[in-house]
Parts: C-alpha cells; sequence; structure tokens
C-alpha cells in the first residue's frame, strides 16, 4: 500500500461492526484511521461535510441500516414527499412518541424517500469538494435501492434475469394475483423494491381458480403495533393474512418477479452472493437452504464452494460471472454484491438484485485478503 495514500472519509453508523472492519483494513495496510461522520449528521445537517477541509479524500459511503436514530432522521426527511402516494406514513411529531421495537418494519417507503433526500444532499455536497474521490457514487446508491428499476435496467442490457411484472404501487392482491395467472407465473417473489437482507418479502403461490387466496412464506408478521420482520421464514395460509401481507406490500411499492427453480447442491436449493470489486467478481458465497429463500439469517448456510465449482459447467459459470460484470459497469460503484441464481439443472442463470452494501461477509479470504482487505487495495490503485 502507498504510504502517500489519500485519508479516508467514511459515511456510516460509528460503532456498526462495518465500520470496525473497515477501520482493522486500513490498520493492516499501515494506513491511518477513517475519519467517519455519521449518518444521523448528515441527514439532519448535511453541511457537516463541508466543515471539513478541502484536501485530497477517499469517500466510502457504508450501510445505514442497525441505528434507530437513523431510521428516525430518514423518516422524518421522507415525510413530505410520501404524502399522496398512498403508501404508510408516520409524522415527524408522532415519531418522538413512538418506541423502538426490535424488528419493527416502519413506513418502509417513507423511510426510502428520506434516503433518497439524503443521498441528493451527498451529491450537492460532494460537487462541491472536487477533490474527494466517492468510491460509490450515491445516484448509483439510489439505483441499487429500487429492484424495479434494476431488473428493467439489467433486462434492457440483455442480462438474464426473472421475468417480472409492472405492478403499480397500491394494486389489490385480487389484481396481483390475476395478473400473475395471465402472465402464467405459478409462483412469485413480491419483495418490497427498497428493501434488503429480505427484508419485506414474500414468497406467493395464487391458488388455482379465481378468488382462491393461495399461500406465500415469508419473514414478515403482524404484531400488536403493526408489522414486523423475523428471523424465522413462516407459511401462511389463511386467506385474509395472505391478503393482509400482499396488500401491505403492494401499498409499499414493490418487485413482482417469476419464482423459478433453483439448481441444487446435495438436495439443496443454492444461489450466490457474488461481490465485484472494480468490476470483477472477487469474491463468492454460496447460499443453501430447503427453501426457495436462501438468506443466512433466515435458515439458510453457506455451502461449499468447491463442491459448487465442481458442480457447474465451467461455461454457464463463466457467462454467469460475465453477467455479474455487466452489472458492475452499470453502476459507478467499486464494489457491488449480487445475487445470482443458477436454473434448475444449470440449464441457464438469473441475476436475482443487486446490492450497494452487499460486501459484509466476514470470515471470507481470498489470497489472504478479507473482502475489506481486498476493496481498499482496489480503492489505492
Amino acid at each position: 500500500m502507498p504510504s502517500a495514500a489519500p485519508p479516508f472519509l467514511i459515511i456510516g453508523n460509528p460503532g456498526n461492526r462495518r465500520i470496525t472492519l473497515f477501520q482493522e483494513a486500513l490498520v493492516r495496510a499501515g494506513l491511518p484511521a477513517a475519519h467517519v461522520v455519521a449518518w444521523e449528521q448528515v441527514a439532519r445537517a448535511p453541511d457537516v461535510l463541508l466543515e471539513l477541509p478541502d484536501t485530497e479524500r477517499l469517500v466510502r459511503i457504508d450501510a445505514a441500516g442497525e441505528d434507530a436514530a437513523v431510521e428516525r432522521a430518514f423518516l422524518q426527511r421522507g415525510y413530505s414527499d410520501a404524502l399522496g402516494t398512498g403508501c404508510d406514513t408516520v409524522t415527524p411529531e408522532a415519531l418522538d412518541a413512538l418506541p423502538d421495537e426490535h424488528g419493527r418494519v416502519l413506513c418502509p417507503r417513507q423511510h426510502h424517500l428520506g434516503f433518497l433526500r439524503v443521498l441528493e444532499d451527498l451529491s450537492a455536497r460532494f460537487a462541491l469538494r472536487p477533490r474527494w474521490r466517492v468510491l460509490s457514487a450515491p445516484g448509483a446508491i439510489a439505483d441499487l435501492f429500487d429492484k424495479r428499476t434494476t431488473s428493467r435496467r439489467y433486462a434492457g442490457l440483455g442480462i438474464p434475469v426473472p421475468p417480472f411484472l409492472d405492478v403499480a404501487p397500491g394494486t389489490t392482491p385480487e389484481a396481483l394475483r390475476h395478473a400473475l395467472r395471465e402472465a402464467g407465473f405459478r409462483e412469485a417473489f413480491v419483495k418490497l423494491s427498497c428493501g434488503s437482507s429480505a427484508s419485506c418479502l414474500a414468497v406467493y403461490r395464487p391458488g388455482r381458480t379465481e378468488g382462491a387466496g393461495g399461500s406465500l412464506l415469508t419473514s414478515l408478521h403482524r404484531g400488536a403495533t403493526g408489522w414486523f420482520n423475523s428471523l424465522k421464514v413462516r407459511r401462511v395460509t389463511d386467506a385474509r393474512e395472505v391478503d393482509a401481507v400482499l396488500a401491505f406490500l403492494l401499498r409499499e411499492g414493490s418487485q413482482v418477479e417469476e419464482s423459478r427453480p433453483k439448481a441444487r447442491l446435495g438436495g439443496d436449493v443454492f444461489d450466490c452472493r457474488v461481490l465485484t470489486v472494480r468490476g470483477e467478481p472477487a469474491f463468492t458465497v454460496v447460499r443453501q437452504s430447503r427453501l426457495p429463500i436462501t438468506n443466512l439469517h433466515l435458515g439458510g448456510y453457506r455451502g461449499d464452494l468447491d463442491a459448487f465449482h465442481a458442480a457447474v459447467p465451467p461455461r454457464e459459470l463463466e457467462a454467469a460471472m460475465e453477467s455479474c460484470r455487466a452489472v458492475a459497469r452499470a453502476h459507478d460503484c467499486l464494489h457491488v454484491g449480487i445475487d445470482l441464481m443458477f436454473e434448475d439443472f444449470f440449464h441457464g442463470h438469473r441475476v436475482l438484485e443487486a446490492n450497494a452494501f452487499g460486501d459484509l461477509l466476514p470470515g471470507l479470504t481470498r489470497d489472504g485478503l478479507s473482502v475489506y482487505d481486498w476493496e481498499l487495495r482496489e480503492a489505492l490503485r
């Protein structure tokens, strides 16, 4: 690592493990610790960035989740934009009276609109600091937090994605069922367009006839004060509860796409998280499960990478990695976490989605480097 490397500035949540792991990578590289500006500060007073000297810097924008104060700040910023959209809203005044409840899903569309406002603030301040090199552009992060935008962009670029439906926010569950039958989708993922980490996701199988509610798998459940994300996937068959989950997801704005059969390893279905760094696939995590939802915190487990390479035909593997490169080229980001599936019997592949902050992969190494070591090396190239 060059000793004269410019200092790092991180926008993140102080004390979060992401920040800690990146700071440790800087220490290993013999570089000074990064200056951290908290998301809450940026959300409430973005000019805090302009108080920093106008000197050469590398700017890393990290995830804003896992912080109740940041969530409230984003909700406050998004309130006026959310009015009249039909989504759930909470007034800035009412926020102060709400208790912090672990796992609660509070007005996700309003939260997302506030996040977009803060990203716009970042872009405006960065324009006044031309000597700062931003590793992931705020506009690119905004795109990556809208699954409807990215799936259509990738399809337009010729990247294989699951077939999807254009479903307007506020579509009713019955209208969704009709659209799924018209499209011939036996099963579909209905996922919040701005969600992450499998938050606000359902795998829905409509009934065979008109009016039949069908069933779904989801980590959402209803509590006394609203919707909550659980670490346990549940199957819902009660028609009223099925419609309640779907109505919530559709009201907040959802990506609806066909659930296609996934390839298997050792009898379980699997997909992959492929982390591209500077446009190249750098790390791969195999995620296996008995269920279509493979996220590791929802019952999935890390599969064996050697078994994966032994199972995937080389030509199909290279085609899939080329799709990942194409996704990375579509975004002005140092790193992109891409969720990739292979179809049953490896008859093709599909890019499921891409993530701006999909690089939290603790314990993973390549050539003796952790994920953050690798990203740091590439950022300094």
